[in-house]
């Protein structure tokens, strides 16, 4: 389990730390709105209504040790640079920003962020997964019902055929891809041997899509 903080809850953040939670991590939410922080409460771990741009707000909400800071507020540039900055400088380990556009970007990674976010680019749906585990590479909604991950191949299939893992009939998802050093296997074979180093494309329902959160890399 990571320890996550959402600064800035309008619709991205909101959604980012929803799913966080339903992903099993510690999340405090913070916005300066009271009702975004009453309706959150009770998804997340804590929720606080706090004004981040008074001096030592950060520090007394104990920003300095969480593993992860993501910053949403993009419609207050200056708000998003001194979240970034002091959590930067209290030791933050991966400090992620929401931002307008590309220019934006540049000015957040030159103070400090270590990933920039473009909304039209990358919900906060999908960063969630990317954040919690390292082997899920990306995640993409397909439809409401349906998802894609790209994730590096769980230890337990290594080295076993795509039939003998059952994932079909169990689950209902299809590996519709392989990567392989610098090849793709498009549509493999129901024989094709899982290998240790192999990229996966797994398309199926979302919820049993995301169970393989709870396996990749363990």
């Amino acid at each position: 389990m990571k320890q996550f903080a959402v600064v800035g809850c309008g619709r991205f953040g909101k959604a980012l730390a929803i799913k966080l939670s339903e992903l099993d991590q510690e999340v405090l939410a913070i916005d300066k709105d009271e009702e975004v922080i009453n309706e959150l409460s009770s998804y997340v771990t804590h929720a606080v209504t706090a004004n981040i741009t008074v001096e030592g707000v950060l520090e007394e909400l104990g920003i300095q040790n969480f593993d992860v800071v993501i910053v949403g507020m993009s419609a207050n540039f200056e708000a998003s640079v001194l979240v970034t900055t002091i959590s930067k400088e209290l030791g933050v380990p991966t400090v992620v920003v929401k931002v307008k556009d590309s220019f934006q970007g540049k000015i957040m990674t030159k103070v400090g962020a270590d990933k920039v976010i473009i909304p039209e680019k990358e919900s906060g749906y999908r960063l969630a997964h990317s954040l919690v585990k390292g082997g899920i590479l990306d995640f993409i909604e397909v439809s409401d019902e349906y998802s894609m991950m790209e994730v590096k191949a769980p230890a337990t299939w290594i080295d076993r055929k795509i039939i003998d893992l059952g994932i079909r009939q169990d689950d209902d998802l299809t590996i519709i891809a392989i990567r392989r050093d610098n090849e793709d296997i498009v549509n493999p074979s129901p024989q094709e041997i899982i290998e240790e180093k192999d990229i996966l494309l797994v398309l199926g329902p979302t919820s049993h899509v995301e169970a393989l959160v709870k396996i990749t890399n363990d």
